[in-house]
């Protein structure tokens, strides 16, 4: 089968067996669905052309027609006024129907991916708190035991970078916009305790631990970020050599189309390791389509029950 998750930046699908549980092709391009939404409230039509080509590409990649394709997006289709006929454009243009998940079941299949893999790396899995930051929104979720609770909060790369001209002003927008954060975290740590590990997955954690071990997003190999620590000071070394950069060299580590979005993704990820009161992150590259794909999975075994928002994707 097919996972896709269409997220506020990037489009981002890969193979998986349910067989024999193993991970095939992958394929992402950044798309920027959210540009401009913190202005105009709607998927743009450039945005929507962005991801009906990567849609046609990824196509071309995979065979959809002869698959089973699970399509899910997130929180720019949840906010944006326009959502039901940009996906609309999308399912005729691009041959791929997605479904809007809300933020609880976005959280549930992130959590499972990456529980999973900390598993596979024999990493303690039992007790952490998981930042996701994307695009439009940030999840952070607590997992303890089997159990996990969750909360999505309006903070994302994209939306805080199209409102802030440098790390400063995005610090100095942060220092509001994640009150509420905080808040909840508080509220956990008082009632339940620090969890015992911090994990980061998405995209500015991955290319930080990436950029740090010489790799670009061409030789990107997330066998080689899974299970990585990174540190706090680690982040701001990181932040101090992106910035140096040019914005086409920054490009070749980081992505065409990131480069200016990198710096204001770090300044928010240094954010968290200070609100959630920890000095290093495990860094985890499986996230919400990996999560999409093991419960599809799960859901299609004897004995199993098909997850809410997880029938296949009919191909147009």
């Amino acid at each position: 089968m097919i996972a896709i998750d269409l997220g506020s930046n990037t489009f981002r699908c890969i193979a998986y067996d349910c067989a024999t549980q193993t991970w095939g092709r992958e394929f992402e391009r950044i798309v920027r669905t959210a540009d401009g939404m913190h202005e105009s409230d709607v998927i743009s039509d450039a945005a929507v052309d962005r991801i009906v080509a990567a849609a046609k590409e990824a196509a071309a990649l995979f065979d959809f027609a002869s698959q089973t394709v699970v399509a899910v997006t997130t929180a720019a289709m949840r906010m944006a006024s326009n959502a039901d006929a940009a996906l609309e454009r999308i399912a005729r243009e691009g041959g791929v129907r997605f479904r809007i998940i809300d933020d609880a079941t976005e959280a549930a299949f992130t959590s499972m991916a990456v529980r999973n893999r900390l598993e596979r790396l024999e990493l303690p899995s039992d007790d952490f708190v998981l930042i996701d930051i994307g695009g439009g929104s940030t999840e952070v979720i607590f997992q303890r035991g089997g159990a996990y609770e969750s909360r999505s909060f309006p903070v994302g790369i994209v939306t805080v970078a199209q409102r802030c001209a440098g790390p400063d002003a995005v610090r100095e927008l942060l220092g509001s916009e994640l009150e509420p954060v905080r808040d909840y975290v508080r509220h956990y740590y008082a009632a339940q305790g620090r969890p015992e590990c911090f994990v980061a997955t998405a995209g500015t954690p991955t290319t930080i631990a990436a950029f740090l071990q010489g790799m670009t997003y061409d030789t990107y190999d997330a066998r080689k970020i899974n299970g990585t620590r990174l540190s706090l000071r680690q982040c701001g070394e990181a932040l101090e050599a992106l910035m140096a950069l040019e914005d086409a060299e920054r490009a070749l580590y980081v992505g065409v189309g990131k480069e200016t979005l990198i710096v204001t993704g770090v300044v928010i990820v240094e954010a968290f390791y200070e609100l959630l009161e920890f000095e290093e992150a495990v860094i985890v590259d499986d996230g919400l389509r990996e999560g999409v794909a093991l419960a599809y999975c799960e859901g299609t075994r004897p004995g199993g029950e098909l997850r809410k928002n997880l029938k296949p994707a009919h191909n147009l």
